[in-house]
């Protein structure tokens, strides 16, 4: 049969990314607390096109999708970018993957359990010249409660709940579990999906003494990750759904920091 995608073309253009998006998949992560976990993803993958070739072989991103699908992880991300820039000949290869990552978390009074979900995103790329690049990037829900406010009022303080994005670059083996903590130490109080009444109290109380702007959120996310010397590069951004206002507060910080580091 004709492989028309392999057929030339004149106009001397090169593509930079061209392949296939919002795959929905099952797939295998790794869990620090129970080995691995099955969850589902939406996966965009990409080589780049050189000048002369009219298009490229969509099918063979699935099949390299499928070979990896019972466990993508970290490590071997790598690989298989390795496998799509190898099937696909190409120069480079991008991979992204988000998928919704659950921990069991317990209540701080009751003990009660209940399953907490997070959203993850793996990017990967693959250059021939530029070499590898893998980011991980996480959406971790919050609360805060006002300083401001506590601070100006005799009766409460104004509280809400936001959500932190946060972005590394790393040298070795990151858990998600332990970036969540991270953040989650880092705010007036962390969200919980099973909270009884002797719950509420304490969370309601914990928020009250540990009141937070966004930019004490970010600051103090950004001053454990520099301190991390696993991290080379970071992102930290975090949005408060206002309770008293028709706006969100934000605040961002975004870091390089030294390859020796």
């Amino acid at each position: 049969m004709i492989d028309v995608q392999s057929q030339k073309d004149d106009r001397r253009i090169e593509i930079d990314k061209v392949g296939v998006k919002n795959i929905r998949y099952p797939i295998t992560v790794r869990d620090k607390a129970n080995g691995t976990q099955q969850t589902v993803a939406s996966i965009n993958m990409y080589v780049n096109l050189p000048h002369d070739h009219k298009g490229t072989h969509m099918s063979r991103f699935i099949e390299v999708l499928s070979e990896h699908r019972r466990q993508i992880t970290l490590e071997n991300f790598s690989k298989i970018l390795e496998e799509l820039k190898t099937r696909l000949n190409a120069e480079s290869a991008h991979m992204e993957i988000t998928f919704p990552y659950f921990i069991t978390k317990t209540a701080p009074v009751s003990q009660a359990e209940g399953l907490m979900e997070y959203v993850c995103t793996f990017k990967g790329s693959a250059n021939r010249s530029k070499g590898r690049d893998l980011l991980v990037e996480l959406r971790i829900p919050i609360t805060t409660v006002c300083p401001c406010s506590k601070e100006i009022s005799s009766h409460g303080a104004h509280n809400q709940r936001g959500e932190v994005r946060v972005g590394i670059r790393f040298k070795k083996f990151v858990w998600i579990e332990d970036l969540i903590r991270l953040v989650e130490e880092s705010s007036s109080c962390e969200v919980f999906s099973v909270l009884k009444r002797n719950d509420e109290k304490y969370v309601t109380e914990k928020g009250y003494d540990n009141p937070m702007f966004v930019e004490d959120v970010v600051r103090e996310i950004a001053r454990k990750l520099e301190a991390d010397p696993n991290i080379t590069w970071f992102s930290v951004d975090s949005e408060n759904f206002e309770s008293i206002h028709n706006h969100s507060a934000y605040a961002y910080i975004e870091r390089q920091k030294s390859r020796e580091a």
